[in-house]
């Protein structure tokens, strides 16, 4: 994913920073809690092809998560 383009796109809902997972291939809303495929190199940012994130996915964003369990 082009750093400059990552940098240039925002959550079309909240209009938030995304986080980009690479290994997913995904960007992040973890606000909305969504999470918009990347196909082909392309973000598509339409929230109704988006994921929902499990709950789980939500908390790894959470101020003064350590990670530990």
């Amino acid at each position: 994913m082009d750093k400059e383009l990552l940098a240039m796109l925002v959550c079309p809902l909240c209009n938030g920073k995304l986080e980009y997972d690479r290994d997913a291939q995904e960007l992040i809303c973890y606000y909305d809690g969504l999470a918009y495929p990347i196909r082909e190199g392309i973000p598509v940012m339409l929230p109704e092809e988006a994921r929902v994130l499990s709950a789980d996915e939500k908390l790894k964003s959470s101020p003064g998560r350590t990670g530990q369990a």
